[in-house]
């Protein structure tokens, strides 16, 4: 039986997490799937398009 909001994770335990976030922030890579493929296809829209993204403040 589990216990409701309680939860275990050996990756988050080890350090395995951390590790990964502060490898993606340091090199402007992210570390999972969907973020690079978000990244990439940002890329290539920009070159196909000529465009860059141009962020509000």
């Amino acid at each position: 039986m589990k216990i409701p909001g309680l939860s275990f994770s050996l990756k988050r335990a080890l350090g395995v997490t951390r590790a990964k976030q502060k490898i993606a922030r340091s090199t402007g890579i992210p570390t999972t799937r969907q973020g690079l493929e978000r990244k990439i296809g940002s890329m290539l829209l920009n070159t196909v398009l000529g465009t860059k993204n141009k962020r509000r403040k």
